[in-house]
């Protein structure tokens, strides 16, 4: 009896919170993250949905965030079904102490007094990518953004992070983890084997997008060095594998370390850039206010670790974004133990669903919620923010890793691309949200790229 592999079931299996969450997103085809604010909205801030063979409590208010992510976060466990097979077993699908001994070693590439080193490297792959868009801009090609912004994010964290040129494609690793990450690929799979059919695996199956990326980690691995740093992210999580007192970090898991590097860091950071570019050219007084500040700030010569904070206004748009659009529109946790949140009795293998995006979107938190006012960062308005209402990186112990790292790459590639570009989105206007594990644009960004004179 033929068995399916994992990867053909992960996020498109009937047991999947992933899947089971589609029917409540299908009732506005253009933002489905409105049918959960309207529920929200009608029911309360924790609604307990029962759906399939499981129990999801949906949760959307800051002080809730708080007491699951914060105050009991060991009593809610990270939820990864669906996604092992993409980050095997990485520090993003582990808890408890195996989670701290795994990211201990990693976390000196991630402490703000290395990003002065990684800028140079970020530059080096802004000015790749800029090279490209001087092409498309004499072709007049229309191109999809989030391939852009996805092909830049996998050069900075290679050569940023790991002393690496790609040693791939990423324009077919792209759309691997876009074939992967679609919930009803999946679900096609597996009721096509349920019913007996005899089908063979294209470029564009989930199963095959997985051997693909299978391949990338060990090619990264594999390359010949840029420059033989001694400091990288690669080279601690060698010496990790090298160091006795962690046999937990064998040569596996240094290679399920850089999946989650090359799939989690590269694609939120990604899906940020693609909205911004979005956003400013639907308003381009906003991207004149970022070539401005660029002109002001570093002028002619290369931004340096200096500016990135002078850069205020930049920034806030990357932040805003972050709020419009956050890359993870939900956070999922397992309940580990009896539990109530706002008089909701918690069972233990509840699915709790921190919906970010309602908070961000919420107005008791957010004046006119609905508008991209970059503003709300500048001038000291972030300090009136009510706190765990704006969360893209997560919050507590478990908050990304790399969610500080990623604002200084995003800050620095949009105003460097809207120095020399003017990118004008061409497609359906309001673009539309596909939400699956990640909150993508319906049908991509259409572009085309226009060279400033």
């Amino acid at each position: 009896m033929e068995t399916t592999p994992s990867h053909t079931l992960g996020l498109g299996d009937e047991s999947s919170i992933w899947f089971n969450l589609t029917p409540l997103l299908r009732g506005d085809p253009e933002n489905p993250m409105r049918i959960l604010m309207q529920m929200m909205d009608r029911y309360g801030p924790v609604l307990p949905v029962n759906m399939a063979n499981q129990r999801v409590v949906l949760i959307s208010e800051p002080e809730y965030f708080k007491h699951v992510l914060v105050t009991k976060a060991d009593n809610y466990i990270k939820y990864f079904d669906g996604l092992k097979p993409i980050f095997g077993k990485s520090m993003i699908t582990n808890d408890g102490a195996l989670w701290q001994k795994i990211r201990m070693p990693q976390q000196p590439a991630f402490h703000p007094d290395m990003f002065a080193e990684y800028i140079p490297y970020f530059l080096r792959a802004i000015d790749t990518k800029m090279a490209i868009w001087a092409d498309l801009a004499k072709t007049g090609e229309t191109v999809e953004m989030v391939e852009q912004t996805w092909t830049l994010a996998a050069d900075m964290i290679c050569k940023a992070l790991f002393d690496r040129d790609m040693p791939f494609n990423p324009h077919v690793v792209f759309k691997c983890v876009k074939t992967y990450t679609d919930v009803m690929n999946h679900r096609d799979i597996r009721l096509r084997r349920q019913a007996g059919e005899v089908f063979e695996l294209t470029d564009e199956d989930p199963a095959k997008a997985m051997e693909v990326w299978a391949s990338v980690p060990p090619a990264v691995m594999a390359a010949d060095p840029r420059e033989e740093r001694e400091r990288t992210l690669l080279t601690m999580i060698q010496a990790a594998v090298d160091d006795p007192s962690v046999p937990e970090f064998d040569q596996q898991q240094a290679v399920d370390e850089l999946k989650q590097y090359l799939w989690a860091g590269t694609e939120t950071t990604a899906l940020t850039l693609a909205w911004a570019l979005y956003e400013t050219s639907r308003h381009p007084e906003m991207a004149e206010r970022i070539r401005r500040e660029g002109e002001e700030v570093y002028g002619d010569r290369e931004p340096a670790a200096a500016d990135y904070s002078k850069l205020a206004y930049t920034r806030a748009v990357i932040q805003e974004t972050m709020r419009i659009y956050p890359p993870v529109w939900s956070l999922i946790r397992i309940a580990a133990a009896e539990d109530e949140i706002g008089g909701v009795k918690i069972n233990p293998g509840d699915r709790v669903s921190i919906f970010s995006y309602g908070a961000h979107h919420n107005p008791k938190f957010w004046p006119e919620p609905e508008s991209f006012q970059p503003e709300r960062w500048m001038a000291g308005n972030a300090k009136k923010q009510v706190k765990y209402s704006y969360i893209p990186f997560g919050a507590g112990k478990r908050s990304c890793i790399g969610g500080a790292m990623s604002q200084v790459e995003n800050t620095l590639a949009l105003s460097l691309l809207l120095r020399r570009f003017r990118p004008e989105y061409v497609g359906k206007n309001p673009a539309g949200l596909n939400a699956t594990v990640t909150l993508t644009p319906k049908g991509g960004l259409k572009f085309k790229i226009h060279e400033l004179g």
